[in-house]
């Protein structure tokens, strides 16, 4: 069964730094590109970042560009996303997802990790 389990939130002041991670199993992680999402209280899910399969190419959120950064191991089965810079608007329930082929859509999200910016 596909497994997405992230982890690393947690409570850190504006401006600061969290490297969340995802480590995922029951499916060949290296041949997915895989999205972070985010949901903030009373809101919907947003897309912040997506990495391809080797992890050449990134794309971020303009909300998060330049203080996000996304990364993998795929030899641990793993995704990363180093966030710095944070800002109380980053608030939020973070997942990890695997995208569906030809869509900007996702089957498989984790049970996420909270990231609370506050001072």
């Amino acid at each position: 069964q596909v497994q997405l389990v992230e982890s690393g939130g947690g409570l850190v002041q504006p401006g600061g730094s969290l490297r969340l991670s995802c480590a995922a199993s029951g499916f060949t992680f290296s041949s997915y590109w895989m999205y972070w999402v985010r949901q903030a209280p009373g809101k919907g899910f947003e897309w912040v970042s997506i990495i391809n399969t080797g992890g050449e190419i990134a794309h971020y959120a303009a909300s998060v560009k330049d203080r996000f950064t996304i990364s993998r191991d795929n030899a641990k089965n793993t995704l990363y996303l180093q966030m710095s810079s944070l800002k109380p608007e980053d608030t939020a329930a973070y997942y990890c997802a695997r995208p569906v082929a030809n869509s900007r859509g996702y089957d498989y999200w984790g049970q996420g990790t909270q990231v609370t910016v506050s001072s």
